[in-house]
């Protein structure tokens, strides 16, 4: 009596290597969206645009600006807040912006290490 194999079985190793082949050229895209990312730009205000800050994908501030009308010697804490508030934001939307674009470029998918 000869037992009939499931259709596709044995094809295994081919599946596989399909699957090898698209898992590379899905990190070749993220390496890609990552140089890119880390390339750009992200500018974020606090206290009406009094304080800019600006930061690069990296997560690495550039740029730093302050109206000279916020700058009160008494008041040196106010200051700082507003500086933190405008980093803290121009890093966040960078994080944002790299986790939204790699998620729509894996599909959601979530691989420790890719990314």
């Amino acid at each position: 009596m000869k037992a009939r194999l499931p259709e596709g079985y044995g094809k295994g190793a081919g599946n596989l290597q399909q699957i090898a082949r698209q898992a590379q050229k899905l990190q070749e895209q993220m390496d890609e969206l990552t140089t890119e990312l880390e390339a750009k730009e992200y500018s974020a205000t606090s206290g009406g645009d009094a304080v800019k800050a600006t930061a690069t994908g990296k997560l690495e501030i550039t740029g730093l600006e302050i109206k000279p009308e916020v700058i009160d010697p008494e008041d040196a804490e106010m200051l700082s807040d507003l500086v933190t508030a405008a980093v803290n934001e121009a890093l966040r939307a960078a994080i944002k912006d790299k986790n939204e674009r790699m998620e729509a470029l894996s599909g959601g998918l979530n691989v420790p290490g890719m990314f």
